[in-house]
């Protein structure tokens, strides 16, 4: 375990009141990510605080009215699920280039320019993001951030939602070999013929057609014939 030195502090505020818990930087930040489904070892010392760094407690009669429970645990959790904690340095760093890597692969994934149809790369987005200054919530999920992000983006990158069908023909030797291949990205129809080729439908965001077809290609070494529907 960390010394109270190292700790960092996890605070909510609430009916008036400032509620702080000296925790493990590592396990605090797990814990609040989800990477660790337990309390074990997070907390440096069990007590609530008024403020944690001048040692000053809350009284068990605040604790008790405010979260109707003593339970230590039980008070941690809710303040670790409606409050917020401190982030050394590197672990903000951290946080912020998962979520602006998994932001930048949705919107390359499942936007397209409405101008030509095609999706835009990912460094062209990534690029519209630094010149248009978004700042993204370490600890809001990517995907519950895409909307005010594509709302500022749109000032510099034309962005649509957009899906595509395409009609796929496996011939039969290949077709189990690359069935599930094809079932990754999305099966609305399939019909298997006498001869035992697929031939199926399929559904998926617009910017995943190259990855499509790329692995189709290779899957089947070219013989899959496609077409796309819509």
């Amino acid at each position: 375990m960390v010394s109270l030195d190292s700790a960092i502090i996890a605070r909510l505020e609430s009916h008036g009141e400032r509620f702080e818990l000296l925790v493990d930087p590592k396990l605090g930040y797990d814990y609040k990510t989800g990477k660790k489904p337990d309390l074990a070892n997070v907390l440096v010392a069990e007590e609530v605080f008024k403020d944690a760094r001048k040692g000053e407690r809350h009284k068990s009669e605040t604790l008790k009215k405010i979260f109707g429970t003593e339970d230590i645990n039980e008070i941690a959790k809710k303040i670790f699920k409606d409050g917020e904690i401190q982030l050394t340095t590197e672990q903000r760093k951290q946080m912020l280039e998962e979520k602006h890597k998994k932001i930048v692969a949705f919107l390359a994934r499942e936007c397209v320019d409405p101008r030509t149809g095609a999706p835009h790369p990912p460094q062209r987005i990534e690029k519209a993001m630094e010149e248009a200054r978004i700042k993204i919530d370490p600890f809001k999920d990517a995907e519950a951030q895409i909307d005010e992000v594509m709302k500022e983006l749109r000032i510099l990158l034309p962005l649509k939602f957009e899906k595509v069908k395409i009609a796929i023909r496996l011939p039969a030797d290949v077709a189990v070999r690359a069935y599930g291949t094809v079932k990754e990205f999305g099966i609305q129809r399939e019909e298997w013929q006498k001869n035992g080729d697929l031939i199926a439908v399929i559904e998926m965001p617009a910017g995943m057609q190259a990855d499509f077809f790329d692995r189709i290609g290779r899957a089947t070494s070219g013989r899959a014939e496609t077409k796309v529907i819509k």
